[in-house]
């Protein structure tokens, strides 16, 4: 199966100052802040969601193209992302504007002070679908992540009009998105990835109730944390599928969705059943769990089998073995 993930792709900075925002800051003169911190970590990890997603499904032995727009900046992450088997001809070089940026400096306190800069991401509405499938022997299933609302509004179109199949995975651009807009985004997804919050928001805006929602798409698959995942279709009982094993302890949850998405993906293209996808998803998921940063986890063929036989069986690591 040939993926094409389009979405974000950025990257985050990450500080730490060791004193407290709040001894720095003085009540009646909050209308003209001057302040510069000096901090004593930085951190910068690679990030955006098709970016990360696209990692994973490297690591599982797939060849994505990444679809998404950066600047001239791109050219390390570049060569980390191909490094780890991502097709980046997709990928869209602004002229004009920086990769998707996001930094932060967070205090002793856990406080945060941080800036989001979309950058190079305007110009993902820029981007045709159809050239790219043509030069990379076609496309049999584009996942639509969150990425500039205009363009996976054009990548939702255009897959329906060339009847290409494709996963809807709007989160936290749903908050950004009119009913109508969210409507458009999710009609005739053979796949549509949510979590809880994100499933009631959809249904509020589109006001469609969840029967109404799996008429217009295939699967629903609602992430539930450290519940699992639930899966959907119209006229078949849900399934439910529990959460991964975690050996160590949860450090970061920033990109566990992602890695969930990739390894459900993979075991799509596998032909696993879905099930299988659902605990290949979250056997993923928990290694991204354990470290900190969304693509600094160590995934290997053993690694991965370990963990799915531990939280599903040897059977279903049986299954999965034939594949990676």
């Amino acid at each position: 199966m040939r993926i094409a993930v389009t979405g974000s792709i950025a990257t985050d900075h990450l500080m730490t100052f060791e004193g407290r925002f709040a001894e720095q800051l003085i009540a009646d003169q909050l209308e003209q802040v001057s302040l510069s911190f000096l901090v004593d970590e930085l951190e910068v990890r690679r990030g955006g969601v098709a970016a990360n997603i696209s990692f994973a499904l490297g690591r599982l032995g797939l060849h994505p193209v990444l679809v998404g727009a950066v600047g001239a900046d791109f050219d390390e992450y570049r060569s980390w992302l191909e490094r780890h088997g991502v097709d980046t001809s997709g990928v869209h070089v602004s002229e004009i504007r920086h990769t998707a940026r996001f930094v932060c400096t967070t205090d002793r306190d856990h406080n945060q002070i941080a800036s989001f800069y979309a950058g190079a991401m305007a110009e993902a509405r820029n981007i045709e679908l159809w050239p790219l499938a043509e030069r990379t022997g076609g496309f049999d299933l584009v996942l639509i992540g969150a990425d500039d609302p205009e363009g996976m509004l054009r990548h939702s179109d255009e897959c329906r009009d060339r009847g290409i199949p494709f996963a809807a995975d709007p989160s936290q651009q749903l908050a950004r998105m009119g009913g109508r807009e969210v409507r458009r985004l999710i009609e005739g997804a053979a796949y549509l990835f949510t979590n809880e919050y994100e499933k009631a928001l959809a249904e509020r805006k589109t006001k469609w109730s969840e029967a109404e929602v799996l008429e217009r798409v295939g699967v629903r698959i609602t992430t539930l944390g450290g519940k699992g995942v639930r899966i959907e279709r119209a006229g078949e009982p849900p399934l439910h599928v529990p959460a991964a094993a975690v050996k160590t302890k949860i450090v970061d949850p920033t990109g566990v969705g992602d890695a969930f998405r990739a390894g459900f993906l993979a075991g799509l293209s596998w032909n696993l059943t879905l099930e299988r996808c659902a605990q290949l998803g979250n056997s993923v998921a928990a290694h991204s769990l354990e470290v900190d940063g969304p693509q600094e986890y160590h995934l290997t063929r053993a690694t991965l089998l370990e963990r799915i036989e531990i939280s599903y069986g040897a059977e279903a690591a049986g299954e999965v073995a034939a594949h990676v």
